[in-house]
């Protein structure tokens, strides 16, 4: 415990030392590329686009420093602690520094370029075809290196299903990939319920004394208290697609590799309603010509009809806090 504390409180005071310089990094290249940028895509999210207006201002990218730290400082925590399971640990990284490397390539064309709309870069399909590629790679990591063939579920057992552990394992990593980006679109939201998110999974890897993930969710939790600190309303910096494409996949990794699913599926719950939300809004636009919202995801939603920012934030974070107390009294009720 006394290590696990040391890791949070390390990473948070590096993560705050480089912060406010890598912020200045990016005001910089926004002002200078911002004047000399060409381009300008026509949105299709009208609605969306004029609730984020005044965004535009701050810069995006935050995650990229993020992802670096935390890549860095577990690799040290190897050398440190020889104990460390390094298998689960490289797929951890892995999963993060490949999702982060899509999601980059977003972020690069939003600090290079004036754009509107969510998705660029790479385009939605060629981005959708690689999420899979990379999330099958890891599933199937999984299943023969680690060896996880299983899904426990509390009160009903454990399931032994083989070979479709793999793809359902790739739905989990790129359904809270995309789940998580949707997510990141209000100050501090995606980032606070990822916090959630994580100490409930803490709570869950210490009960069953996996000290590898455990410093793993410690390093990232004490990176994201310095990042929520300048993200919070009104931000100074935003996450990016790389941040929230590589801490969506490997948040479910992290649920993956505790082997409970049904508790990944529920702890995340507030990520499972947003992307739902935008899902169902897409189906009903496709076969029935109509929305079922004027705009989505659903906090989006919330701020349309006039609720302030910050308290959209604070009550998606109250019922995060819900679904993870949930989620660990039943991963741990038929323990």
């Amino acid at each position: 415990m006394t290590q696990l504390l040391g890791l949070v409180l390390l990473s948070f005071a590096v993560t705050s030392i480089l912060i406010v310089p890598f912020i200045d990094f990016l005001f910089f290249l926004k002002r200078r590329y911002e004047k000399i940028s060409p381009f300008k895509i026509r949105s299709e999210t009208p609605i969306h686009d004029q609730l984020m207006r005044g965004d535009e201002a701050t810069p995006s990218g935050g995650g990229i420093l993020l992802i670096l730290i935390l890549s860095f400082l577990s690799v040290a925590l190897v050398f440190i602690n020889p104990g460390v399971d390094f298998v689960n640990l490289a797929i951890l990284l892995l999963t993060m520094l490949s999702f982060g490397a899509l999601g980059f390539i977003d972020d690069l064309k939003f600090i290079l370029t004036r754009r509107k709309g969510k998705f660029l870069g790479l385009g939605a399909k060629l981005q959708f075809f690689s999420q899979v590629t990379f999330a099958t790679v890891i599933s199937l990591m999984l299943y023969f290196i680690v060896g996880i063939n299983n899904i426990y579920i509390s009160g009903l057992g454990n399931f032994v299903i083989d070979f479709w552990y793999i793809p359902i394992a790739t739905f989990l990593i790129v359904s809270f990939a995309n789940a998580y980006n949707i997510s990141d679109g209000l100050d501090g939201l995606s980032v606070g319920l990822l916090m959630i998110c994580l100490f409930a999974f803490l709570a869950i890897a210490s009960t069953s004394l996996d000290l590898t993930l455990a410093s793993f969710i410690g390093i990232w939790i004490g990176t994201l208290f310095a990042f929520l600190y300048f993200n919070v309303w009104p931000a100074r910096i935003f996450l990016g697609d790389g941040g929230a494409f590589g801490f969506g996949a490997t948040l479910a990794v992290v649920g993956l590799l505790t082997g409970k699913i049904l508790a990944l599926a529920i702890i995340g719950g507030v990520f499972v309603i947003i992307v739902a939300s935008s899902l169902l809004q897409i189906i009903s636009k496709k076969f029935f010509r109509r929305k079922i919202l004027p705009v989505t995801p659903i906090h989006m939603y919330f701020k349309y009809i006039g609720w302030p920012e910050s308290k959209i934030v604070t009550r998606f974070w109250l019922a995060q806090g819900l679904f993870a107390i949930f989620g660990v009294w039943i991963a741990l009720l038929f323990k």
